[in-house]
């Protein structure tokens, strides 16, 4: 998976130290790398559970959405189907979870989030197998766009088999981050966890509340004032936006973030947006999905669907913010 960007972080998260031991009275709070990035955890521990169970639980899961859905590894199951010259693939239960979020988003939003856009991604120079740094010559790019549909795998979903028309690519960096994060809070969950933060290369997931009642408070990159923090309780977050991993060549730059239906990188005024959802995967799907969708037909979208939304646009000097209805009005 490509390298990742924290755009969140917790108060206090990035220089914590790590316990030795379990201790009931105070957050315990642990760290690691993956997926090119970093991932940590605040948790009350009632039960002191050993750190070190919790760590090797914790970095399990992460380990296995690498084995299944990192582009990076030649030996995963999203690297060995993106190679196959065709036929029907049967998939794991994690890959098949995320690629059917990925599918259904795809749908709702008429392709602005597409896991067959990994043609296109490599063409305009990132990810696992980037073609180049320059920008793509027209009958290139008319190519990788003819192999990009989300239709064409044909998903069955009872099976957990796909298919392989020949010469399509998945990518699934756009939403595997934040599954990563559901599936650690999982792991958690089955320690008998029940108030933690998790977080993966800036997307988190808060379950129940700090010790003392009160919720999780993390802080927004880019909002300014009042909506530069947010409290969380059992809600997901994610973060997207095209000024941390970017290109450029003889003075033309570009976003690393492709729209799959014009096959180019996206070039509108969204700096960044921000949802929020129960599920960190949803959430880091939708950040992709309103990040190529921009900030006016990402709002409209985000209206009809009730749900929460912070855009933050570009606009000569400063950043204009524009929050859906169902954004919380209070800040943290």
């Amino acid at each position: 998976m490509r390298p990742s960007f924290a755009t969140w972080r917790a108060n206090g998260y990035a220089n914590a130290a790590v316990p030795r031991r379990a201790d009931p009275s105070s957050l315990q709070e642990l760290a690691g790398r993956t997926m090119g990035t970093t991932w940590s955890l605040k948790f009350d521990n009632p039960l002191m559970v050993p750190l070190d169970t919790v760590r090797a639980n914790a970095q399990a899961a992460l380990d296995r959405v690498i084995a299944q859905m990192s582009t990076w590894e030649p030996e995963s199951g999203i690297s060995r189907f993106n190679c196959a010259t065709g036929g029907r693939h049967v998939i794991e239960p994690e890959f098949a979870q995320v690629l059917a979020c990925a599918l259904h988003w795809a749908a709702a939003t008429g392709g602005a989030i597409d896991p067959t856009v990994g043609p296109l991604v490599a063409l305009w120079g990132f990810g696992a197998h980037a073609d180049a740094s320059v920008p793509p010559a027209p009958a290139a790019l008319a190519a990788a766009h003819a192999c990009v549909g989300w239709q064409r795998i044909a998903f069955d979903p009872a099976a957990s088999s796909i298919l392989q028309p020949g010469g399509v690519s998945l990518d699934l960096s756009g939403i595997a981050k934040g599954f990563a994060v559901d599936h650690v809070a999982c792991a958690l969950q089955s320690l008998g966890l029940t108030d933690f933060l998790v977080e993966v290369g800036g997307e988190l997931r808060a379950a129940g509340r700090r010790p003392g009642g009160q919720p999780w408070r993390v802080q927004i990159d880019g909002a300014p004032g009042a909506m530069a923090y947010i409290a969380l309780t059992d809600t997901a977050i994610a973060t997207s936006g095209d000024r941390w991993s970017q290109r450029e060549h003889d003075g033309k730059r570009w976003s690393h973030t492709i729209d799959p239906r014009s096959g180019e990188p996206t070039s509108h005024a969204l700096a960044a947006v921000t949802v929020l959802h129960p599920q960190c995967m949803h959430a880091d799907a939708l950040a992709t999905a309103f990040t190529v969708l921009g900030p006016d037909e990402g709002l409209a979208f985000a209206q009809r669907h009730a749900l929460a939304v912070l855009f933050v646009c570009r606009e000569a000097e400063k950043h204009r913010v524009l929050a859906s209805d169902a954004w919380p009005t209070q800040a943290a």
